[in-house]
């Protein structure tokens, strides 16, 4: 195998409910909550499984994740499927997607002052939204 091509994974019966789960509520939450609410619906799970899952479809780019101010990672189905960055609620966890152009062209200009190729950035403005204002 190549060294850029990932392994396919297995679609189970808990990766499913992970998925489905996440589409159910569009919000940034913890795994502890998504095992919350998929034990409230039933679904027989374990939150070890639950994080499992959730950092392979990071890693495949399927969720978002988001950093609390108490280094709690929260996951998030994302629809957008190209690079973007997020204005978060602090208080209710409102989250808007947002393209940063001028963000963009900064990262590069630093990777070329600097000589860095392959560079990756994460960027989340934090702020309070209009209805919890």
């Amino acid at each position: 195998m190549a060294e850029t091509e990932r392994p396919v994974k297995r679609n189970t019966r808990q990766r499913q409910a992970v998925m489905r789960e996440l589409g159910a509520n569009l919000q940034f939450r913890s795994a502890q909550t998504i095992h919350e609410d998929l034990a409230d619906s039933g679904q027989r799970i374990g939150l070890a499984t639950v994080y499992r899952n959730l950092r392979a479809l990071a890693d495949e780019g399927e969720v978002d994740v988001l950093m609390a101010g108490d280094g709690e990672a929260l996951y998030r189905r994302c629809d957008v499927d190209t690079h973007h960055h997020h204005l978060v609620c602090r208080h209710c966890l409102r989250t808007e997607e947002i393209e940063a152009t001028s963000v963009e062209k900064w990262v590069k200009s630093l990777g070329s002052k600097f000589g860095y190729v392959d560079l990756e950035h994460n960027i989340e403005v934090y702020g309070t939204c209009r209805k919890c204002q």
